[in-house]
């Protein structure tokens, strides 16, 4: 059948993702469709493709069978092709929606807007691809054509007179199936000349571009859609630039690519030409970062006491194209910081109370948004009252006088008379404020700093706990008109987690992440996920994000960094951080028996470290050997059961992927150590090396005893009570006990050995001469090489989550339940 031809990528975003939702099951679904497709090379999904595309299930609207067909048109992969494919499936479904009309009406010539003089001839083209009997319709604003040529694929104005100018849309049908073009605007001149007096818009003689492409900011996985539209006779011609570079295949007013990741970020660029001029389109910069999180069923868990988006002008089913705007630009900016700190906390394996399962991936995607933001993130996964006060004392010594602050903790909580208490891994199963952090304690210790912002986002219930009628006093606040809170719920409301399978998402960071990294206003921002929930029907009601501030200035998580010289504060910030960001180098083991063994370091949060071991060199006679790593000490946290495994997702890292470890190609064991903020002396643990020679039956052992030093935060010692604050406001850390001359470039942990007392376990080896993967500690690399303390590079998430469109019909009430432990 013709219509079949045409490739996977021309098929609309609803018809893509009505077939994703046939292909999301475990029996006839998107794995059997990867191994059919796997006939032709080409179609042939690599490990990371299939591991991501299974991880999909992480985002609420994270689909595989979605994110499996985006890959296919991206490898233009033919409907006729994957109708075989699915026939070979028995998948009857897919097949009979394929093969209908709704699905295959395709429109494959859109109509040009365009400028000419009064009496001159214009003639309208769209053409579409489908079943027998197509139909058209070209209409007027919303009035229909009904000369002769309104009901053909040509619509001719001739003369054309000022009457004719305006927009036109063309409607396809097949019985009550229909598509609409998109809109083009002839615009009638009396003379030639007058063309370059018209505006708005770039004009070239008889060429004026009336749309210029926006900058848009997009998650890995979205659909990037970009237009420029231009009017001129003859019709114009189009041809998309990215960085310069000419993008292939892209010849139309629209550029759209599904499936984008980090290498589409950048500058773009539209070239409009016909036979006598040409004009470029303004530049527009696209900035990608991780995706979010949408669709899944819900399950509600208390979080208290007892316990991208892309905008894309599509057109909506049933809503006239008319009625939809376009939004203004964003107004200047005026503000920036002196530098950016988070500090984000992620609570889930209760001793006394209902464990979750949301905070690793929240705590994940927001390491990796705000790091896109130049933010300096500390990220930390069960901590105990201690460690959680000793973290935030870490914290505020990062900060210091127009500093941008923010604090996100996902985890057990509670309120009691307009404060805020976290809720540690520890507390007992009746816990009081004793056993808890105040957050606005930690809000009145940020102030003394003079941050430039104070932001907290707190992803916790906020149910009153009947076990503390203390009424805590922080400390007095300063009015400083800098401080925002946005609380995942309301008073004396619980918070949801959406859980599937194995794994689970915040309902707040699920919406927080399509618009954190706007830039807007902080509160003009949290107000838009406030919409955004309040406009899903199963948060209706039941969760409400509630947001409390005094931000007078149009400060923007997305602000720059600017400092007026090179000062020795920054310095020792990027100092203080580096320190708890150090990964130990790789290491070569030489064994007796001829056998080399590399071992790797890779940060999956700032106390969670996965240690790979690979075979480099191994005698011929030898047949099989492995290295295993064993005898790790008590204070971390070991599984035994998920060690030394080939694949990460059986080591229980659901953050990395082999693909960006160097070489992976290379065969791999995986460790990880969970809880590195206990680490109380070096790491040490013992490389056993099993190996067989080909004349032998008998295994043969050697090990090896390896010291890596205090990796990553467990230099600052966490575990031990930090000295008693002083109540003056000038306690801050002093810069004076840092070695750092102004304008200097520190290069070296030694100059700041004595400051720090309670270092006093730092291996000098693990002395930070170069910047590891500090700065991507999502991102696993060998620690080799370059420098330290230069200011911080944007992080790329290293695991997309592709999403599609939020749907309410999605969720149950039914799926909901609650989870209570006293």
């Amino acid at each position: 059948m013709e219509e079949c031809k045409m490739s996977i990528g021309a098929l609309s975003e609803d018809v893509l993702n009505r077939l994703s939702k046939m292909l999301d099951n475990s029996t006839c679904g998107w794995r059997q469709l990867a191994n059919a497709v796997s006939e032709q090379p080409k179609f042939h999904c690599s490990e990371r493709e299939v591991t991501s595309c299974s991880l999909q299930v992480m985002s609420a609207t994270g689909s595989p069978g979605r994110t499996l067909l985006a890959w296919l048109a991206d490898r233009d992969c033919s409907l006729d092709f994957l109708l075989l494919c699915l026939r070979k499936m028995n998948h009857q479904e897919a097949v009979h929606y394929l093969t209908t009309t709704a699905a295959l009406i395709q429109i494959t010539m859109q109509p040009q807007s365009q400028q000419a003089t009064v009496g001159e001839k214009v003639i309208l083209t769209c053409r579409a691809s489908g079943p027998p009997g197509l139909c058209y319709q070209w209409f007027r604003l919303n009035e229909e054509i009904l000369d002769e040529t309104g009901s053909t694929p040509e619509l001719v104005l001739c003369p054309v007179a000022p009457v004719h100018e305006g927009h036109y849309i063309c409607r396809v049908s097949c019985g009550v199936n229909f598509v609409f073009s998109d809109w083009a605007r002839v615009r009638v001149v009396h003379s030639a000349g007058n063309s370059s007096s018209l505006s708005p818009g770039s004009v070239s003689g008889g060429l004026l571009i009336t749309h210029q492409p926006q900058s848009k900011a997009a998650s890995e996985g979205d659909t990037l859609f970009l237009e420029c539209y231009a009017e001129a006779n003859p019709p114009a011609q189009y041809e998309w630039y990215h960085n310069m570079v000419p993008v292939k295949q892209h010849k139309t007013r629209s550029l759209k690519i599904p499936c984008v990741t980090t290498e589409h970020r950048g500058q773009y660029r539209c070239k409009v030409f016909n036979l006598y001029c040409e004009a470029w389109s303004d530049t527009a910069t696209v900035t990608i970062g991780p995706s979010s999180i949408t669709d899944a069923s819900w399950e509600e868990v208390d979080r208290g006491f007892g316990s991208q988006t892309v905008h894309r002008p599509t057109f909506t089913p049933g809503i006239h194209p008319l009625q939809q705007l376009v939004k203004p630009p964003p107004p200047a900016k005026n503000f920036y910081a002196t530098d950016k700190v988070a500090l984000l906390i992620g609570n889930m394996n209760y001793v006394y109370h209902t464990q979750l399962s949301a905070p690793i991936a929240d705590v994940h995607e927001m390491t990796n948004l705000l790091r896109q933001m130049d933010f300096k993130v500390v990220s930390l996964l069960d901590l105990n009252w201690q460690e959680m006060h000793s973290a935030v004392t870490e914290f505020l010594l990062l900060l210091d006088k127009g500093v941008y602050g923010l604090l996100y903790f996902a985890g057990h909580g509670y309120e009691n008379y307009g404060n805020s208490f976290m809720v540690p891994i520890d507390a007992p199963a009746s816990y009081t404020s004793e056993h808890c952090l105040c957050v606005q304690n930690i809000l009145t210790r940020m102030q003394e700093k003079e941050t430039g912002l104070n932001v907290f986002l707190l992803d916790m219930c906020r149910k009153r706990n009947p076990n503390d009628d203390v009424i805590v006093q922080p400390g007095l606040l300063k009015v400083t008109a800098n401080i925002v809170f946005g609380y995942a719920t309301c008073v004396d409301a619980e918070a949801y987690e959406v859980k599937k399978e194995d794994v689970s998402n915040g309902i707040f960071i699920s919406f927080l992440k399509r618009r954190v990294c706007e830039d807007e206003k902080v509160t003009v921002m949290l107000d838009r996920v406030a919409e955004d929930m309040g406009r899903c029907e199963i948060t209706r009601g039941r969760q409400a994000l509630e947001l409390r501030s005094n931000l007078s200035e149009r400060r923007s998580l997305t602000d720059r960094i600017q400092m007026s010289d090179c000062s020795a504060s920054h310095s020792a910030r990027n100092l203080q951080w580096a320190v708890a960001h150090d990964l130990p180098k790789s290491l070569c083991l030489q064994f007796d028996c001829g056998v080399k063994v590399q071992l790797g370091f890779a940060a999956e949060f700032s106390n969670i470290m996965v240690i790979y071991t690979r075979i480099l060199e191994k005698p011929e006679e030898i047949v099989s050997c492995s290295a295993q790593l064993t005898d790790f000490p008590e204070e971390v946290d070991v599984d035994l059961k998920k060690s030394n495994q080939e694949t990460l997702l059986e080591a229980g890292s659901l953050c990395l992927i082999k693909e960006n470890f160097p070489s992976p190609e290379v065969p791999s064991l995986y460790t990880r150590i969970r809880g590195l903020q206990r680490l109380r002396r070096e790491l040490t643990f013992t490389t056993c090396l099993h190996y067989t020679y080909s004349n032998m039956d008998d295994v043969i052992q050697e090990s090896q005893l390896v010291t890596v030093g205090k990796p990553l935060v467990s230099k600052l010692n966490l575990h031990e009570p930090r000295p008693p604050r002083a109540c003056s406001p000038s306690a801050s850390f002093s810069l004076d006990s840092f070695d750092v001359p102004e304008c200097s470039s520190v290069t070296s942990v030694g100059s700041a050995s004595n400051t720090w007392s309670y270092y006093a376990q730092t291996d000098p080896r693990s002395t930070p001469d170069c910047r590891t993967s500090s700065i991507n500690a999502n991102v696993p690399e060998e620690t080799d090489c370059p420098e330290v303390f230069d200011a911080p590079q944007s992080l790329v998430a290293s695991k997309s989550l592709p999403h599609s469109q939020v749907t309410d019909s999605n969720y149950k009430f039914s799926d909901m339940y609650n989870f209570y432990s006293h």
